[in-house]
């Protein structure tokens, strides 16, 4: 049951966190192709980000009320129709609008995906499958580049969404058919707001959160501008960019199938603390050794093997702030982090206008290191390791 729901879950992450850097690659041939300048066509980015943003923290509940499966399935086929609209826009505005509508659908999967996961599965297995869950919809992310650089090279920047709502469809139909058996609590008392205001009241759930903030505007920050980085350094183009920015994909696949083996072994703090360490060490190989190409590589899959470790620890620690709020949690989780990551860009933008990449990734490297202080001060629930339980028969 979990390999179906996690393969499921899985592919819907994977394509929503693919779409949701497509543009920014093909944003130059949109605006040649619609006849306005680069600085306008940036609008259809904010058209997605803003709703994106927010409406996690519409879904959240309405998970709760209605069953988080019902909530995925219906958004994933908005989000297919959304995404299949792109492809035929023909001006700014609607276009804006069509990138809007697809910002609101994928706003769900993620965190209503994160919250079925804490339902379904135990928690003993449940840091490996959150950690499975975001390696591969982060995969995603970071192919996001090469697949939208290279459909729009070879085909247009319409066939990238064409190819995306085509994935969309996939993820839709297994939904619909293979899905269908996946269990679904609903909590027909839940509230919209109450349950926020619990969790940002309560001690520890509103530090993890603020540690989930900061998570975001300094792993995120240091993510976006990566192949800004790269495009600056060695002036290639966004497909070589893009197979570059594979390594945080596969590190991050790698990191969520380790994370809850280590765990288990090392206790949630000093996997969050490695996490943490490993981001530290990735923004250090940047600011020293960015123009050495295997170090910035290797330094690119730090990053995403350490945001790995280190977020599914915070979202599984997240699962039990709640259990029969469990949507509204985990929406609360995505909004601090992608709310942290659009802080982090738009403060490392001033930063690396102000400055130099190397002086952006030198203090977001100071601010991760102060960070693994903070989260191992503040973040509840980490116990050192899981002790065994004794034998039949054994001396008490």
């Amino acid at each position: 049951m979990y390999k179906k729901l996690l393969l499921i879950l899985g592919l819907a992450g994977f394509t929503v966190m693919a779409d949701n850097w497509v543009v920014s690659p093909i944003l130059p041939s949109i605006a040649q192709n619609i006849n306005i300048p680069v600085t306008r066509a940036g609008l259809l980015i904010t058209a997605y980000m803003i709703p994106f943003g927010l409406f996690q923290l519409v879904f959240g509940p309405l998970a709760d009320r209605y069953g988080k499966r019902q909530v995925i399935n219906t958004t994933m086929l908005l989000f297919t129709f959304a995404t299949a609209l792109c492809a035929i826009g023909v001006s700014l505005t609607d276009l804006a609008i069509y990138r809007a509508l697809t910002g609101i659908f994928a706003a769900s999967i993620m965190p209503v995906s994160l919250a079925l996961i804490g339902d379904v599965v135990p928690m003993p297995q449940r840091q490996s499958a959150i950690g499975t869950f975001m390696g591969i919809s982060f995969l995603g992310q970071g192919l996001s580049m090469a697949i939208g650089g290279t459909i729009a090279y070879f085909v247009s920047w319409r066939g990238v969404f064409i190819i995306y709502a085509g994935l969309a469809v996939v993820s839709t139909v297994l939904l619909f058919t293979a899905g269908r058996k996946i269990p679904s609590a609903k909590n027909p008392n839940s509230r919209l707001l109450a349950p926020y205001w619990r969790l940002l009241t309560n001690k520890d759930s509103a530090l993890t959160y603020l540690v989930v903030l900061i998570e975001g505007i300094l792993i995120i920050g240091s993510f976006s501008y990566l192949g800004a980085f790269i495009e600056h350094l060695y002036h290639y183009n966004n497909l070589y960019i893009g197979l570059m920015m594979t390594a945080f994909g596969v590190l991050a696949v790698i990191g969520g199938r380790l994370s809850g083996k280590l765990a288990a072994k090392m206790g949630r703090k000093r996997v969050l603390s490695l996490g943490l360490l490993s981001a530290t060490l990735a923004d250090v190989i940047f600011y020293l050794y960015g123009s050495q190409l295997i170090v910035l590589a290797i330094g690119i899959g730090l990053l995403g093997l350490g945001f790995m470790l280190a977020h599914s620890t915070l979202l599984t620690i997240a699962t039990e702030f709640a259990p029969q709020a469990r949507g509204t949690v985990m929406s609360l989780v995505a909004f601090c982090f992608m709310g942290g990551g659009g802080l982090g860009t738009a403060l490392g933008g001033r930063l690396i206008a102000a400055h130099s990449y190397t002086w952006f990734f030198s203090a977001y490297a100071l601010c991760l290191a102060l960070l693994i202080l903070l989260a191992w001060l503040v973040v509840p629930g980490m116990v050192a390791r899981q002790q065994p339980q004794p034998q039949p028969g054994s001396a008490k």
